[in-house]
């Protein structure tokens, strides 16, 4: 299905550079219009599409009937290799059996429709691409028509498709394969335009659709970066300073060099790298080295103090995020206060980063699993000494990214690039668990202070001051533009749009950003994986102080958002809310949108052995256009045991300028057997679609915490979630 990464054949660059038919069959480009704003859900659908010539995608319709789609994105689970293509073939009408997908090559033709780079991240894939993708598959259709109306000598209207086939008189006087039309289809003139199916006439959008990519990977044939092998490649790890921002003394390689396969032991601008025939080898190589580390300005780091620190700041005013009324006066008699705290937490994917270089004269090729082809191609050709286009990459399946492969500093491509400088042959560069764990990039700590006032009369809040303290994420990176008058949005996005926040007449949103010296980046939600926890929770203690169900509560404060109300309703309707829970257990209840989709959960906990055992989750998404329901249930599953481990167990923490935690022993995460029933209702939408592989993620925690005080009358305000 998928060429191997060491094949021979015509490059990727050289079938761009051609823009032509290959082996006999049909090409097809579309245009992606850039300046489409990422938070703009609200706004409506696009704008009608431009004409078509400029190619930004492609689709390869071979002799061989084979239909091959290209991917801007990377596929790292989320189930795009399978839903990009459905919504080519909505329009196309081709033989789903012979569809095959491929990630495309890093070029500029395929940088994102909001930023000027190639990238797969913020849930934007399948919203952003849902008219293109059509386009692409129509204008084929049309093409392919004219083909065999030209051979039949008959008008493109009296010819229809079906699977795969274009049939005059339904099939009686003519019947042709899409293979054997791509040839002359190719020499066609495309069209200016293309009218795409109204949304009654779909017939693939909203189908469940078993993915493209399984059985690749329940076979072993699916490539990972992991899985790349070159001729005469070595395997190099590289040990890493011990504390943020410490770097190398000196070190001695003589014990390292004794190890039976190791080749070279070199220093690099990340630490010391160790290259072997394999990585046993090389891991044992870098386990015997002697070095001396300088530790640099943060070796005395200690989260505790940080957490200290970050309160006192949220005793005092911040930068403003959102605001309206005079919240000081509303807030002046005896307030409702809370303060919640979330921690430094890992992405810890399934897959450990590794990333394979191959140098040649002027050239280099780069095998990855990367959420930022852009990034990585220009860093390593800086690095390398070569222009961009001459660093090809090769994006490889990804077992897992949660946002640690769309790395700001692509550190792990660089540092592959860095000790390929100093070899002569194909080296990949493997971090173990224990390297991304401790010496990666983190969701950032998070402290948040509340105020509310209630309203005796009408029972509900008519103040609410917020005040967070964290990293910023975007500040120093190539996104810093996104940060306006001080505000990082992904710092205080989940709070300062929040429907709630902003229906309450006298409300303020402040951020304090601080540095902390710990590299922090987006990790699946981003902010609202915090931000969604607090407010949900401290709604529901809101609930409680006004003597109300929390689920009538949220009803009062959703008047004006009927959408996130209707998704709510939905959840607590399927889950029983308001009928006798088991004995034992506890319902909490929360929604939070983000991404331009909206996630409710109702969680039944217990309390079992001293610890929180979740049993049953009850979830309604409403993502608008939904087009692989199966692919929407799947990644609200997968978002929400995300979480869940996130809630119940995870925590980075610093003592001495060092990270204690390792691996998976003592940085725990959600295990099978803690996973509980899921039930996924998806609202039947018609709106504009939205993402759905972070949206699940961010109402789980404060869901359980809500349940376990139902359950127990223990307010939990910390993450993860424990017990007195």
């Amino acid at each position: 299905m998928r060429r191997a990464a060491s094949s021979p054949g015509l490059s990727r660059r050289a079938f761009l550079k051609t823009g032509a038919a290959v082996g006999g069959g049909l090409v097809v480009g579309f245009f992606i219009p850039a300046g489409m704003r990422r938070f703009a859900f609200a706004e409506g659908a696009p704008a009608k599409p431009p004409a078509l010539p400029a190619a930004n995608a492609f689709l390869r319709i071979g002799s061989d009937e084979s239909v091959t789609v290209l991917l801007a994105h990377s596929e790292m689970g989320q189930g795009i290799w399978t839903t990009l293509p459905m919504l080519v073939n909505e329009e196309l009408d081709a033989d789903w059996s012979r569809f095959r997908v491929e990630h495309a090559p890093a070029a500029a033709t395929y940088h994102h429709t909001v930023f000027p780079v190639q990238m797969t991240g913020g849930s934007t894939t399948t919203w952003s691409e849902l008219d293109r993708y059509r386009q692409v598959g129509a204008v084929t259709r049309a093409l392919l028509i004219a083909a065999a109306a030209e051979r039949w000598g008959v008008a493109p209207g009296e010819c229809r498709t079906a699977n795969g086939y274009v049939l005059w008189d339904g099939g009686a006087r003519g019947k042709a394969s899409y293979g054997s039309l791509a040839a002359a289809a190719a020499k066609l003139p495309q069209p200016a335009s293309v009218p795409l199916k109204p949304p009654g006439d779909w017939k693939v959008i909203g189908k469940p659709t078993r993915r493209l990519d399984t059985p690749e990977k329940i076979t072993g044939r699916a490539v990972f970066g992991i899985d790349v092998r070159l001729p005469g490649m070595l395997t190099a790890v590289v040990a890493h300073p011990p504390t943020f921002g410490g770097k190398v003394k000196r070190f001695d390689p003589a014990a390292a060099r004794a190890v039976p396969g190791v080749r070279a032991v070199f220093e690099v601008p990340s630490g010391v790298a160790v290259a072997a025939e394999h990585f046993w080898a090389a891991k044992c190589g870098r386990d015997a080295l002697q070095i001396d580390w300088d530790p640099g300005p943060h070796a005395g780091l200690d989260t505790g103090e940080l957490v200290e620190s970050f309160r006192r700041q949220a005793q005092s005013p911040g930068v403003v995020a959102a605001t309206a009324g005079d919240v000081e006066r509303a807030l002046a008699a005896a307030p409702l206060t809370a303060e919640y705290s979330v921690p430094f937490l890992a992405h810890a994917p399934m897959e450990p980063l590794n990333c394979t270089v191959r140098r040649a004269a002027g050239s280099c090729e780069v095998w990855t699993g990367t959420q930022f082809q852009t990034g990585d191609q220009q860093r390593v050709a800086k690095i390398l000494g070569l222009p961009p286009e001459q660093v090809e990459i090769h994006t490889t399946f990804l077992g897992g990214g949660f946002g640690r492969r769309a790395n700001i500093a692509s550190d792990f491509a660089s540092e592959a690039a860095h000790v390929a400088k100093g070899l002569d042959r194909p080296v990949k560069v493997v971090w173990t668990r224990d390297d991304d764990i401790r010496g990666g990039y983190y969701r950032p700590l998070a402290v948040h202070r509340l105020e509310a006032a209630l309203d005796p009369a009408a029972g509900a809040p008519h103040a609410w001051r917020q005040r967070i303290v964290t990293p910023s994420i975007l500040a120093g990176s190539p996104f810093a533009a996104m940060i306006k008058d001080g505000i990082d949005p992904t710092c205080v996005e989940g709070a300062s749009d929040s429907p709630y926040v902003k229906g309450i007449p006298n409300h303020r949103v402040e951020l304090h950003a601080v540095e902390t010296g710990v590299p922090v980046l987006w990790w699946r939600s981003v902010g609202n994986s915090h931000t969604a926890f607090v407010v949900e929770s401290f709604v529901d203690e809101l609930a409680h102080a006004a003597k109300r169900d929390p689920l009538e509560f949220r009803r009062a404060l959703l008047v004006k958002s009927p959408r996130v109300w209707q998704v709510l309703e939905l959840a607590a309707a399927r889950a029983g809310w308001g009928s006798p829970v088991p004995p034992g257990r506890g319902r909490g209840l929360a929604v939070h949108e983000s991404f331009g989709s909206i996630v409710a959960y109702v969680a039944e906990v217990a309390v079992e052995e001293g610890q929180i055992r979740v049993h049953r989750v009850t979830a309604a998404i409403d993502c608008g256009i939904c087009v692989n329901p199966l692919g929407v249930r799947a990644q609200v599953e997968s978002g929400l045991a995300f979480g869940l481990g996130a809630a119940l167990h995870s925590e980075l923490t610093m003592k001495e300028g060092r990270v204690v935690e390792s691996n998976f022993h003592d940085y725990r995460i959600l295990r099978f057997h803690e996973m509980p029933r899921v039930d996924v209702h998806i609202v039947g939408s018609r709106e504009r679609a939205g993402g759905v592989g972070e949206p699940g993620t961010p109402p789980i925690a404060p869901a359980v915490a809500n349940a376990v005080f139902a359950l127990t009358g223990q307010r939990l305000r910390r993450l993860p979630l424990r017990l007195a």
